[in-house]
């Protein structure tokens, strides 16, 4: 596949160039020179003459370039943070602190919007709209409001044109995963499994209705929970662009200055907070999945506050099982159950080292075994676990990826809090917890009463299944079809070499009888085919050369 070859490129040509010239200027675009025409290879020249970049380190660079090329890398960038079974952990490191505050929209633009997808003047839908952004994100701003009741709210409002933005860029990302994917050392990032990933994250966030959505399930949930405040949202007002919530007041927990003088008590707040997360999580199935401190925060009244639903993780029976054996195994080091879950639950290369990946495990439960449990360090060991399975190329599934962060995330909240602060110990509880719902009749039955009802398809399809296949047989009509992948390449320098075998061979025929017209002695159809066939033939050695295939053992 040549870079000629993307249609994504062509559509886009304009934006292309420009993220063409950002990667180039922080020396990030050399595997596109690799496969791609000598055109783009002169963009990329062109195209250089950014800062110094001789102290920035790789991961560094990537921040910078997606911060520059925005919104939709901005998030590409956010969403990478969340899978160092991807990326790595240093790499995620780094893009936790990609920002994407940008100037926002015009007050008149804002108006224009709201008005447009209400279907009304904004002076009926609000008694007071402040034109002037509370915050500013890529993807909306938010503006804060009153309502003809006089109740504080707050407007979410999607940015004037981000949707087309977005889609443009996700059409050029597909393009570029499509020939990363063909480069070695892009094979750990699986560039088309995580643009696949990253187009239904952004889709679902720029949709303002699921996040009023999976507010007013919150708000169900704690319904009788006094010690948490969710936003109310206001569907009536609310629409795909628009979203309309209840204002919250207190301290948002990266103030530490403001709670220390309000008397906050840091360590019964960090607990508390782990706690809410953590019955989430193992109880509701349902939970908050970026806890960090800006999202936070303490009312007058000692009530926990969260903000920002747009990420929101799911948990079912069966996800729910997995997770509790990962942790598991995790906290209590039991080694060869971790190998068994780690190749159960990813995706595993077919060349994997089972024998090393043992090893590996091994050396990380005798190095965190001697640990006191109170001094347990959760988020190294997750992090040094996610580590080694990305070592072996072994890819998580989004959804307990997903997870992993948010615990990371949340030790991370609550240590920033109070230091000492240990989440394996308030995790304890939820130990038992999980060992008892495993156990519990009611799970029993609801476990054998789907395994029953899949035998019973099974068994009304295999009869058919089998007439067909004897049909099909009787008849002649029972193929096997075979898929030969990696093929073509080979073929094509196959049937080059016997055209210009064939070639040189006739060639040296017309010379040695000196086949006319001849010039000094020497037949010039002859020379002539001998010269273009060594041509040929030189072409041929050097793309086999390049391919690598030169330097592989038998």
């Amino acid at each position: 596949m040549r870079i000629t070859s993307i249609p994504q490129i062509y559509r886009h040509l304009n934006r292309w160039r420009e993220i063409l010239a950002v990667l180039s200027k922080y020396e990030l675009a050399g595997w596109i020179g690799r496969v791609g025409p000598e055109s783009a290879k002169d963009l990329l020249k062109a195209a250089r003459g950014g800062p110094a970049l001789a102290r920035m380190r790789w991961e560094t660079r990537v921040r910078h370039a997606l911060a520059e090329l925005g919104p939709t890398f901005i998030k590409l960038g956010q969403i990478l943070s969340t899978r160092p079974d991807l990326v790595g952990v240093e790499m995620t490191a780094e893009l936790r602190h990609l920002q994407d505050h940008v100037p926002p929209d015009k007050p008149e633009v804002v108006r224009r919007l709201v008005e447009q997808e209400l279907g009304r003047p904004i002076e009926e839908a609000f008694r007071d709209f402040e034109g002037e952004a509370l915050a500013s994100a890529s993807i909306g701003q938010v503006h804060c409001a009153k309502l003809p009741t006089g109740e504080a709210v707050v407007v979410k409002v999607q940015r004037e044109g981000i949707e087309h933005k977005v889609a443009v860029d996700l059409d050029i990302l597909a393009g570029l995963a499509m020939l990363a994917e063909r480069l070695p050392e892009f094979h750990n990032y699986r560039p088309r499994a995580v643009v696949a990933e990253f187009q239904r994250s952004i889709r679902r966030e720029i949709d303002f209705q699921r996040e009023c959505r999976n507010m007013q399930q919150f708000r169900q949930i704690f319904e009788n929970n006094k010690g948490i405040h969710i936003p109310r949202p206001f569907p009536e007002l609310s629409t795909r662009r628009v979203l309309v919530m209840e204002r919250l007041r207190g301290i948002p927990l990266t103030e530490t200055q403001r709670l220390t003088e309000a008397g906050a008590d840091f360590d019964a707040l960090a607990r508390r907070g782990a706690e809410l997360c953590l019955e989430m999580i193992f109880q509701h199935g349902i939970y908050h999945a970026d806890p960090h401190p800006g999202n936070v925060l303490l009312e007058d009244c000692g009530v926990i506050g969260l903000l920002d639903f747009g990420m929101v993780g799911r948990i079912d029976e069966r996800l729910h099982e997995d997770v509790g054996d990962l942790l598991m195994a995790v906290t209590q080091l039991d080694a060869e159950h971790l190998v068994d879950l780690i190749v159960r639950l990813g995706d595993t290369p077919s060349e994997l080292d089972h024998g090393a990946l043992e090893i590996d495990v091994a050396d990380f439960v005798a190095y965190y075994g001697n640990v006191p449990l109170d001094q347990f360090d959760l988020t190294g060991a997750l992090n040094e676990m996610i580590e080694v399975i990305r070592r072996y190329n072994i890819m998580l599934p989004s959804r307990i990826a997903m997870l992993l962060k948010a615990l990371v995330t949340l030790e991370g909240t609550a240590r920033f809090l109070s230091p000492r602060f240990s989440l394996v110990e308030v995790m304890k509880p939820y130990h038992k917890t999980m060992l008892w719902r495993r156990l519990s009749p009611r799970r029993r039955l609801r476990r054998y009463r789907r395994i029953l009802g899949e035998m019973e398809r099974l068994l009304e399809m295999l009869p058919r299944g089998m007439m067909d296949i004897f049909q099909q047989v009787q008849s002649g009509r029972f193929d096997v079809h075979l898929d030969h992948r990696g093929l073509e390449p080979s073929v094509k320098q196959l049937v080059l070499g016997m055209l210009t075998s064939a070639l040189f061979l006739g060639s040296s025929l017309l010379l040695s009888r000196d086949v006319p017209p001849v010039f000094r002695g020497i037949s010039v159809p002859g020379a002539l085919g001998a010269t273009v066939s060594i041509v040929l033939g030189f072409r041929l050695w050097r793309a086999i050369y390049k391919s690598g295939h030169f330097h592989r053992k038998p």
